[in-house]
Formats: structure tokens, C-alpha cells, sequence
């Protein structure tokens, strides 16, 4: 038995989320399928980094299987992507060793978050930007971002329909917005990130971009861990699951 480890982009506008649902058109769904047919009618499961909500894209999404098949990389590569669809593609392949697992072996990850501040929408990036045609200040949150980095309890930025249990203290090594053109790109990079996180501290960014939070209000959000106080999330189509580190 061979243990594959795949890097995977994906478009989401046209998914129902990562994970397999009945019924429903899932990333999960469409690299089994494909994989079913390789191992011509023998199931072969596959585990990601983790999962992407419905609308949620990826650049560099990590999955692993674990198969039968000798084969080169080079030829599961060409394999996959000359049956899988188009809008999910396999950048890269690699062996691993038995105990290598996509998520339990992340050590950290990178989302990042486009804001699309015009007036008029463009209908050609309706499904990868998050369209807000109001003023918003750059530099207030820039000063936000600051007080999200570090070690912190993120409940209030965890969606109250999360299931994940015990603690939910993460560190954020990296959060920074940066303007270019009419788009904002929010970077978040961490250990590791709760149910809606990010869609959440993007909400709460942009509150403060436009004067109904204050910079120095992130810190008190975080100390009172009342998701009801942070404001609503962001939608789904401007996030993407940029990397996963091992």
C-alpha cells in the first residue's frame, strides 16, 4: 500500500463545501469518484487539511489516500486532472511515509480574504470578491490586525453553530491587510482556525474599515468571547484556503 499526499486548488462557487453530503456536489466527492475509477471500482478515501464551506475556494488545499497502485507521481498527477473537472486541479503529488495524515500533521495554515471596494459590482469577479461599495479606511484596519495577532481565545470569533469542542485558543502569526487597486486582501496565518474564523474577524475588519468599530475594540471583543458582539460574517466566495504548512 502506497500513501499519496496531494496540493489541490479547487474553485468553490460551484461546490456544496468540501466535505461529501448526499446528494450534493462536494469537492470530497468529486477526487473519490475520480479515484473510484483509477482503482477501477474499489473505494479509496480520501482526508483533507480540513474543510471549506460552500462558495469557499482554495489555492493549495492538502489531501492524502491512501492505494494499492504503484505508481509514479508524475503519473498520478496526469491521472487525476485528465479525469477530474475543471474547475479542481492536482498542482502537485508526493509519496509519503504510513503516517503522515493531511490534518492532523498541519502545523499551520494561510487563508486569505478579498474585498472588492467599488461602487458598481464587476459581474466577472462576483464569485471570488466580497463586493462592498461603501467607504472604508485601510490604515484603522491595518491597526485592528495588530491586536488579532498572538495567542488569544477566538470564541467570539467562532460561528455559534460550531461543534468544536474544548478550548478554542489559537495563535495568529500573521494577520495584515493590504489595499491594491479597488481590492483589500486580508491575510490571516495560524496554528489553526475555528468554524467561520476568518469570515468573522473579516466582519469585524471591515466594521472597523468604516468607523463602527474602533482599532482598540478588537482586544475588548476578544476578552468578553460573546460571538453576538463581533457583528455578521463575511460571505463566503472572497475567502480562499491559501496554504497548509507541515
Amino acid at each position: 500500500m502506497v500513501k499519496v499526499k496531494c496540493t489541490i486548488s479547487y474553485d468553490g462557487t460551484n461546490f456544496n463545501g468540501f466535505q461529501i453530503q448526499p446528494g450534493q456536489r462536494t469537492v470530497h466527492g468529486e477526487l473519490e469518484d475520480v479515484l473510484y475509477k483509477i482503482h477501477k471500482q474499489q473505494h479509496i478515501r480520501v482526508s483533507a487539511s480540513g474543510r471549506t464551506d460552500t462558495g469557499v475556494h482554495a489555492k493549495g488545499q492538502v489531501i492524502h489516500f491512501t492505494s494499492p497502485l504503484e505508481m509514479a507521481e508524475v503519473k498520478w498527477k496526469k491521472a487525476m486532472n485528465t479525469m477530474l473537472p475543471e474547475d479542481i486541479y492536482v498542482h502537485q503529488v508526493e509519496r509519503v511515509s504510513d503516517a503522515f495524515h493531511a490534518r492532523y500533521d498541519a502545523i499551520s495554515k494561510e487563508y486569505r480574504y478579498v474585498i472588492h471596494c467599488e461602487q458598481e459590482p464587476d459581474v466577472f469577479k462576483r464569485n471570488y470578491v466580497y463586493h462592498y461599495p461603501w467607504d472604508i479606511n485601510i490604515e484603522r484596519m491595518q491597526a485592528a490586525c495588530r491586536h488579532l495577532e498572538g495567542t488569544h481565545d477566538f470564541t467570539t470569533f467562532s460561528s455559534a453553530k460550531a461543534t468544536t469542542r474544548g478550548s478554542k485558543v489559537r495563535t495568529l502569526y500573521k494577520v495584515s491587510c493590504e489595499q491594491n487597486g479597488s481590492d483589500i486582501t486580508c491575510v490571516f496565518y495560524g496554528d489553526g482556525f475555528l468554524y467561520n474564523m476568518v469570515r468573522i474577524m473579516v466582519g469585524a475588519l471591515r466594521d472597523v474599515g468604516t468607523g463602527k468599530l474602533d482599532p482598540d475594540d478588537i482586544p475588548k471583543l476578544l476578552e468578553k468571547r460573546d460571538r453576538r458582539l463581533a457583528g455578521a460574517t463575511a460571505p463566503a466566495q472572497g475567502l480562499y484556503l491559501w496554504r497548509v504548512d507541515y
